[in-house]
């Protein structure tokens, strides 16, 4: 059990690190909307840059939390098969 208490607390701090991402890429597609509507283009370039910065490392997270999730899955199959 204590694996799986282990998989589960690094799931949790990789939902954590998900949940900052995907706040911190609406803040940017917001403020992207704004510099649109202002015609800086410079400006919007740089957020644009962040922006798909932070689709792909949110990408990777997602990925990263979809094996955590097996890994708990396996881990909780392994400590009840052993409990019977």
């Amino acid at each position: 059990m204590k694996e799986f208490n282990r998989l589960v607390s690094e799931q949790m701090h990789t939902m954590e690190k998900l949940l900052f991402l995907q706040d911190e890429l609406e803040r940017c597609q917001s403020i992207e909307q704004q510099l649109k509507e202002l015609q800086e283009e410079v400006k919007l370039e740089s957020v644009q840059l962040e922006i798909y910065r932070m689709k792909e490392e949110l990408r990777e997270i997602h990925q990263v939390f979809e094996l955590q999730t097996e890994e708990v899955i396996q881990s909780y199959q392994n400590s009840m098969a052993t409990c019977y």
